[in-house]
């Protein structure tokens, strides 16, 4: 059989790759952690299998119009009215299964082959593969001097008569930064000047610490509102990543075009999917509000730990729930004979010898890292740290 070189040029998520070897470990009965996932460990709020349960007793198991129901799309615009000052109609606001399909949607429409879309590293894993997939050309700023912070006279050097777009995430995964306003107004403008679309992955912008605060885009820039699409969904701050239920809303034109694109890929999002998320934005605050205390309450915890080992150092994550951890110091040396030449090998030898899953940077595309998850237990945090220390004070020149 032959493939595509699409398909062949495209390399499996390393998130994914790292849960599925620590999850067969543990199935062999060794004791793993994994810190691999970024998934909430609690359950989803009861609000949403309220709403679930009562959609199947009344018979809503039928498709739905393909850019969601009513009552879905109402409640993200009036959520996101509450929460930004930003008015949407429905019309506007597309229900799609899990962020990671409105983002390939987003980019379907504006790139094919010649095309760039610019990325901010560390980036998630699947931005990169998605553009790909339609023949575009990923474009890396790389924010590792300016402590993950982004500037925009790095990102302007980036731009080129052939860009399409500019992905953003802040809170970003993997390095818990929050982009600022300034940052975020100036890029903005770029895009409105140079006619770019700003994709902006904000799914984790509930989950934020201390005395940082998340600012959207539009309300730090809304005179570029036809330059930006939100996508969002409920995977991590309602902690509903199996119910797949994702959301993006933004100019009229191009949410017409995602419909028309997911109506060939795959009609509506589940119909109980949808009413589950209805209840989360209905009913669940209260839970998602608990949910980021303990989530502060962790990073907390594992800050505190990481600042106890040698070798090691991180930028201070201010959202989501993953620390950026570099490793650079420990590349060259052994543990037990084994040489760690890279991040990668890093990671493959601590899940070996500690049982601990994490990720390496340059799945993010940056080498010389590893992603930590703090969306576990208080009590895996401490025995995973505790693992993860007697592995680098072993470690040999």
């Amino acid at each position: 059989m032959k493939f595509t070189s699409r398909i062949e040029r495209m390399e499996p998520s390393a998130t994914t790759a790292m849960a599925s070897k620590a999850r067969l470990k543990k199935e062999q009965g060794y004791p793993v952690i994994s810190f691999s996932t970024g998934e909430p460990d609690y359950a989803s709020p009861k609000p949403a299998l309220e709403y679930a349960k009562k959609a199947m007793d009344d018979g809503h198991t039928h498709y739905t119009s393909t850019s969601g129901i009513n009552e879905l799309k109402q409640a993200v615009a009036d959520y996101y009215r509450s929460h930004f000052g930003l008015s949407y109609p429905v019309s506007e606001v597309v229900i799609g299964t899990g962020a990671k399909q409105l983002l390939y949607e987003a980019l379907g429409c504006i790139v094919e082959e010649g095309k760039e879309v610019i990325v901010i590293a560390p980036a998630w894993v699947s931005y990169v593969e998605q553009i790909r997939l339609f023949d575009g050309t990923p474009v890396i700023v790389n924010t590792e001097k300016t402590d993950f912070v982004p500037t925009i006279e790095a990102v302007n050097e980036k731009v080129s008569s052939n860009t399409a777009a500019i992905i953003i995430n802040s809170p970003n995964n993997p390095t818990g930064v929050i982009y600022t306003a300034d940052f975020l107004k100036d890029l903005a403008h770029l895009a409105m000047d140079k006619d770019l679309l700003i994709i902006n992955d904000e799914i984790y912008e509930r989950l934020v610490y201390g005395n940082n605060r998340y600012c959207q885009i539009l309300q730090a820039a809304p005179e570029a509102r036809e330059h930006v699409i939100n996508i969002n969904g409920a995977s991590k701050s309602y902690a509903m990543t199996g119910w797949r239920l994702g959301f993006a809303l933004g100019p009229k034109e191009l949410m017409e075009k995602i419909v028309s694109f997911q109506s060939h890929l795959t009609s509506n999002t589940s119909t109980i999917s949808q009413w589950a998320a209805l209840g989360a934005l209905k009913e669940a605050q209260p839970d998602v509000e608990w949910m980021r205390q303990n989530f502060e309450r962790r990073r907390h915890l594992i800050l505190g730990l990481l600042d106890e080992m040698p070798l090691i150092s991180y930028t201070p994550p201010e959202g989501a729930f993953y620390v950026f951890v570099n490793i650079k110091k420990c590349l060259g040396m052994k543990f037990k004979n084994r040489k760690i030449t890279d991040d990668m090998a890093f990671c493959e030898i601590v899940l070996d010898s500690k049982n601990i899953a994490l990720v390496p940077g340059t799945a993010f595309l940056m080498p010389g890292f590893f992603r930590i998850a703090y969306s576990v237990s208080e009590k895996d945090i401490v025995e995973g740290m505790s693992r993860l220390k007697e592995f680098l004070e072993e470690l040999e020149n």
